[in-house]
């Protein structure tokens, strides 16, 4: 029978939740109960609570406990009542009060405080048969001077504290400790504890991160103790599922009786219960090791000068401590691995015979529960051979699986620290450098955590991927470190071109730190990468700077690894370079922020998609919001809505020619209404990654990696055909199917009409889900790979997740009849929700000399202008034709956020000739939005207006070829209605002429 390989959805949150419920009771408090002697002994020893506080830091270990002296029981008793304490330690001799009867007075008061007893010196050979009657004391120790004692004291304490706990919730191991002797307990006890918190320290340093480094501290196997043959029994049957291994001494109280056999009777009822449970059996009297060997168990002479090694050799041989040795049956060794990613990479070369030994003998199960993978290792533990057949294949393939299950699982959500030496690729989500992972990188962190609390999202859609792609960021740390070296920062106030400091940018040394772990990175990474912005300020809640830095796309395919990594460097120094550009200086000016304040991370990721010949690029890019600001038909704006475009997101991203749709109505397509809209606005390009081995990043441009390829010559391929149908001139119809012979046009329909692939479906849960965790409207940039590949499942990859600007909507704005039937301009899709009459100025377009042809010029002009009312601090209404800052320039006004800058509001005429969407869902939209621009869509719809005639009738107060500036003598009133989406404007009186007239 070949058992399932485990998912482990539950157990690993983003933030390893069930680590922070482990150790939740903590010593933190003690009171130490001594005469001035005994106080003055430990000072002379040791600096109490110094080296208390030295050990813990010594050790990484968090939150040493506060101790707090007192001189007597009577003083003692009273500072227990005013105050909590989660531990008392007492001396032997007291001045005022026999310790014991100390012990039940504090017992009275406080019944489940530890009571902890410390002797100087060997204790009478009664004592402890005097402490199994008295319950006053809970345990008694021998200070010996060594500090490490006190650790002991305290973390033994934590341990019966938690284990019921800790066990039951998250599987953590025990270690018992059998010992009544207090001496032999006082030095037995800190070897033990040394171990294991050496062993937790060395899986401290195969954390993913250092939050995870340090809760693993959490994790760390318990260890028990007991004084006593009924004290051990009852742990023993209490905790048997989780026992690691014993430790017992061999003569110990019996039935209140020292009994001289007692460790051997217990060890003998242990192992015939829990036949493979490693013990070790110690005595002061070498002679009993033949009853050790009888059991059978290990044994070490407690008086041995070997005992510490002895002890540690327990722990790794047979705990599961340290290094798993692969052996032979004749113990002669065949390999060794010091962490759970070298097991699963060396396992499959490991000879039958050797992989058996150790699964017979449960040593993978073991030693995974010393290193805190508890889950995995109680799957593994119970499996017998009949559980495969016999089949050590199958037993191979099956540990195999679940450590990489595991794995996975385990990195999900989770942003790991870069490690050149242990770097798994497999690792979804990388930094290197201790900064800020920047506002981008933060909003994929928070996807990958929403993504793994919403299992039942993967179960829903379970033949699709959705995921974030593979991603390393280089936080602010590398920045600062790049900026510094290079006395960089006064760019931030410099007036160069955006080109001017790029080349000062690429000049520039790059560190050798950072360049070095790149470096280990492309060894092993060889796929296409997107290295995207990541600033302090970008995707924030408010004034988020989207789009206004740079991205750029590299091939990584050369065969030279100091090419790729040149290119890498070179992609990081450019990103780098734009924070101090003209957009993001101007978008900064314009909401109170300081360029000199931002900081950049970096995001390197896999590019999603797959490759065509030179050419590599996604089936689908898109951007799809919670919130739809032009709902229409049956739409509501909740239900959001999505752009989308064959290959590369650059088309969205740059307002080209792309189809949007609402997820809810898929097939409702106002762009695709009748056959001639569907061959006029229909995708006919697209972009995609060149992949030739000339192409290398050598320009400022972002689109120097790019190329910008026709859908016409790309027919061949695979996405082309699974989103294209075919026009057919005969029936003047469209068939939605592209494996026909005609003409194609790019429609989606086998996607939203026929659900090959269930991207509406997709995009309805994954915006519902982010705009909960996010608890506001949301947007997000994604892909999807359709792979040509039967066997290989689709992807649905998150690029992107920020906030959408919240719509101000805290006072109703009402519009009139009569103010609708006096503004010279209406739209029923305006955005925002204001009442204002702060503007005196209007830039337009002047549309008797418009020509498609000349926008970049018209682009150009307005940017003159801009500057010129923006140093004057006048907003302005600006009014023109197509889409504003498409990257298309047939479509609209290619302008950049520097051009308009000064802008108050913008008017979205409708383009000759030209049937062009409104821009929703383009950087250059988000950031008008952000700022609060109200924005007019006027369309030929009938019911909205713009006045071109009074306009073009006003005096001009300067023009340009294309452009005029008309600058009133008093301010215009503009109202939008957020609820039905209603904008006016209206002239002041004595400027606007009467309708009609």
């Amino acid at each position: 029978m070949a058992l399932e390989i485990q998912n482990f959805p539950d157990d690993f949150g983003p933030h390893f939740k069930n680590f922070h419920e482990l150790m939740a009771r903590k010593v933190r408090e003690i009171l130490l109960v001594s005469s001035l002697y005994d106080a003055c002994i430990l000072e002379e020893d040791c600096r109490l609570a110094e080296r208390i506080i030295n050990e813990y830091r010594g050790l990484n270990l968090s939150q040493p406990p506060r101790l707090t002296w007192v001189s007597s029981a009577e003083e003692a008793l009273e500072t227990l009542d005013k105050q909590k304490f989660d531990m008392v330690i007492t001396m032997l001799h007291l001045a005022d009060m026999d310790a014991f009867a100390f012990g039940r007075e504090i017992k009275k008061r406080k019944p489940d405080l530890p009571v902890i007893l410390l002797g100087h010196n060997a204790l009478p050979p009664d004592f402890s048969l005097r402490m199994a009657q008295d319950a006053g004391i809970d345990r008694v120790f021998v200070w010996s001077g060594d500090s490490e004692l006190l650790l002991a004291i305290v973390k033994s304490t934590e341990d019966a504290m938690n284990v019921t706990h800790d066990t039951e919730t998250s599987g953590v191991r025990v270690i018992l400790l059998i010992e009544d002797s207090p001496l032999y307990r006082s030095a037995i006890l800190p070897i033990l504890y040394r171990q294991v918190v050496t062993q937790t320290q060395a899986l401290m340093e195969e954390g993913l991160n250092e939050e995870h480094r340090l809760l693993t501290m959490r994790a760390r196997p318990k260890i028990l103790v007991a004084e006593n043959y009924e004290q051990a029994l009852e742990l023993f049957e209490r905790y048997k599922p989780y026992l690691l291994g014993i430790i017992s001494d061999v003569r110990f109280p019996h039935g209140g009786e020292l009994d001289e056999n007692a460790g051997v009777e217990f060890l003998t009822k242990a192992k015939r219960e829990v036949p493979d449970l490693p013990i070790l059996l110690t005595s002061s009297e070498p002679a009993n090791r033949e009853k050790a060997d009888a059991i059978p168990a290990l044994f070490s002479d407690k008086n041995s000068p070997s005992l510490l090694t002895e002890i540690k050799a327990f722990f790794i041989n047979h705990l599961g401590f340290g290094d798993f040795v692969f052996r032979l049956p004749n113990g002669s060794e065949v390999a060794r691995v010091s962490n759970v990613r070298a097991l699963e990479q060396i396992l499959p070369g490991i000879p039958n015979e050797s992989f058996y030994y150790h699964w017979s003998r449960n040593d993978f199960s073991r030693w995974l529960f010393a290193r805190t993978e508890t889950l995995l290792a109680s799957i593994m533990r119970p499996l017998s051979d009949a559980d495969f057949s016999g089949q050590v294949d199958s037993m191979r393939d099956f540990l195999i699986g679940n450590l990489k299950a595991r794995r996975k699982w385990r990195q999900k959500g989770v942003v790991a620290d870069f490690d050149a030496r242990e770097f798994d690729p497999e690792t979804d989500f990388l930094k290197i450098g201790q900064g800020s992972l920047g506002g981008k990188a933060r909003g994929l962190a928070f996807v990958a955590t929403l993504l793994q609390r919403n299992p039942e999202l993967h179960k829903k859609f379970a033949s699709v991927n959705i995921i974030v792609p593979k991603t390393l960021v280089l936080t602010t740390e590398a920045f600062n470190s790049f900026i510094d070296a290079n006395d960089l920062r006064s760019f931030a106030k410099v007036d160069l071109s955006d080109e001017e400091i790029a080349d000062v940018f690429l000049k520039a040394d790059f560190p050798i730190w950072v360049r070095d772990n790149l470096r280990a990175y492309l060894e092993q990474v060889n796929y296409p990468l997107a290295i995207r912005s990541s600033g302090l300020l970008e995707d924030a809640k408010f004034r988020a700077y989207a789009g206004l830095y740079s991205t750029y796309m590299i091939p990584n395919n050369s065969s030279s690894l100091d090419e790729r990594l040149d290119d890498l460097v070179t992609a990081i120094k450019l990103v780098y370079a734009s924070t101090y550009f003209r957009s993001p200086k101007a978008f900064g000016k314009r909401v109170g922020l300081r360029t000199e304040d931002e900081k950049m991370a970096v995001i390197v990721q896999q590019l999603i998609g797959e490759r065509f010949g030179d050419s590599f690029y996604p089936a689908i890019s898109g951007v799809a919001q919670s919130h739809n600001y032009y709902p229409f038909d049956r739409m509501k704006p909740e239900e959001g809505i999505a752009t989308i475009a064959l290959g590369l997101g650059r088309m969205v991203m740059e307002g080209e020619q792309t189809l949007r749709f609402s997820p809810k109505y898929p097939q409702l397509l106002p762009q695709f209404s009748v056959v001639e809209d569907m061959l006029k606005n229909s995708q006919q390009s697209f972009y995609a990654l060149n992949m030739s081995q000339e192409c290398r990043l050598v320009s400022f441009s972002e689109d120097c990696t790019l190329e910008k390829r026709q859908v016409v010559d790309a027919l061949d391929e695979h996405p082309v055909r699974l989103l294209t149908s075919t026009y057919i001139p005969a029936e003047k119809r469209i068939r939605d199917d592209g494996f026909v012979p005609g003409h194609k046009i790019v429609t989606f329909a086998q996607v939203l009409k026929y659900k090959s692939f269930p991207l509406a479906e997709i995009l309805q849960d994954v915006l519902r889900t982010a705009q909960d965790g996010m608890a506001c409207p949301v947007e997000l940039e994604f892909s999807v790979h359709m792979p040509q590949q039967a066997d290989q499942i689709p992807e649905f990859a998150f690029l992107q997740l920020r906030p959408m600007s919240a719509r101000a909507e805290l006072i109703e704005v009402y519009i009139s009849d009569e103010e609708l039937k006096q503004s010279f301009c209406v739209s029923h899709s305006a955005l925002g929700n204001t009442s204002r009459d702060d503007m005196l100025d209007i830039i337009y377009v002047k549309p008797d000399v418009f020509d498609k042809s000349r926008t970049v010029d018209i682009a150009r002009e307005i940017s003159l202008l801009n500057a010129k009312l923006f140093e004057a601090d006048r907003p302005y209404l600006l009014i023109g034709p197509g889409r504003w800052g498409s990257a298309d320039r047939w479509l609209g006004i290619p302008v950049k956020w520097a051009d308009i800058h000064g802008v108050g509001a913008v008017v979205e005429a409708a383009m000759p000739e030209a049937k062009v969407e409104p821009s929703q869902g383009s950087h250059f939209f988000h950031n008008v939005t952000t700022l609060g621009i109200n924005y007019f869509t006027v369309t030929e719809n009938g019911e909205d207006i713009l006045d071109w005639d009074w306009l073009t009738s006003l005096p001009l107060a300067e023009e340009t070829r294309h452009v005029a500036h008309v600058a009133l003598e008093k301010p215009f009133n503009l109202k939008v209605d957020g609820r039905k989406s209603l904008g006016a404007i209206t002239a002041a009186n004595g400027w606007l002429r009467s309708k009609g007239e």
